[in-house]
């Protein structure tokens, strides 16, 4: 049995494998094609945050497999009453075939993964969100092909988003430019080092999108940090990704973003959307690459 906990948890053989199954996937679904090879499977989703793309995705992809997502908040059931998330995870998983749940932090999935009895994928924590970059990386390798030896600028706040980002910078062999103002810099760092050959660490937002292929932001205010929304909006008030800023990167560049945005905030509208933006891509990616986990873990490698 196997978990999706960290972006690192896959290899590069098998995120090959995971993209080629992405694209098959995508293509049934837009030729018409129906395959449903989970019916009667149930999916469990706990959600201690809230989420739009998250949900719909996860919902929707089941449901495209013949399957069914049951769809549980924190303050629906007795985890918002104190229940241990060991004792949810061994009832649960009884019950279920696969479990995602989107929460704070990472030791909390690591405890429900290591009390399941059937897969458990990461919809999001303080720590990693390894779904949203396997659906970025996918966007990036259906228009140009490989991402190795390219260079993705990451303008804003080091979050769980970036901190994936680094990850996959190893695995995929690209590098990862991060700006951000001081005080807010990277601190789990997976083994790499600054400067290193996939790291760089930056506090001038233009130095780091020189010559990017890839331009991406967040919101400066992740959630569970809404105390700190007044001194981040003054502290990142120049990490905003504009026109000027976009004109530093190679001229195909293009700009993502995991949603949802605060147009004037992080990014500029005529960034979000204009013609370098592939956002609602990435959005519609997180769907079918999150479906190809789920075979993946379900069922193993499919042959066909």
């Amino acid at each position: 049995m196997r978990h999706y906990l960290q972006f690192s948890d896959f290899t590069r053989e098998e995120y090959d494998y995971l993209f080629e199954r992405t694209r098959i996937i995508k293509q049934r679904l837009k030729s018409g094609q129906l395959y449903q090879p989970f019916i009667g499977k149930v999916l469990g989703m706990i959600f201690e945050k809230s989420s739009t793309r998250t949900r719909i995705s996860f919902e929707a992809g089941m449901a495209q497999f013949g399957g069914h997502a049951m769809f549980m908040q924190s303050k629906d059931t007795q985890l918002g009453r104190g229940e241990p998330i060991e004792d949810v995870a061994k009832v649960m998983s009884r019950m279920v075939d696969i479990v995602m749940v989107r929460t704070f932090e990472q030791s909390i999935i690591d405890r429900f993964a290591e009390n399941s009895l059937v897969p458990v994928i990461n919809g999001l924590t303080n720590e990693y969100h390894p779904c949203q970059i396997m659906a970025d990386i996918y966007t990036y390798i259906e228009r140009f092909g490989s991402i190795e030896g390219k260079t993705v600028a990451w303008i804003g706040d080091s979050n769980n988003v970036s901190r994936t980002w680094l990850q996959a910078a190893k695995i995929f062999n690209f590098k990862l430019n991060l700006a951000c103002p001081r005080g807010y810099e990277m601190t789990v760092l997976d083994g790499q080092s600054y400067g290193g050959e996939h790291f760089e660490q930056f506090y001038d937002p233009y130095s780091a999108a020189r010559d990017a292929d890839i331009v991406t932001t967040d919101v400066s205010t992740s959630m569970g940090f809404e105390r700190e929304t007044l001194q981040r909006k003054k502290d990142f008030i120049n990490y905003k990704v504009s026109e000027k800023l976009m004109l530093q990167a190679k001229a195909n560049a293009i700009f993502m973003h995991c949603l949802p945005a605060h147009r004037g905030e992080e990014v500029d509208p005529e960034v979000i959307d204009g013609p370098q933006s592939v956002v609602w891509d990435e959005a519609e990616n997180r769907m079918h690459t999150q479906k190809a986990v789920i075979e993946y873990l379900l069922l193993g490698k499919i042959e066909d």
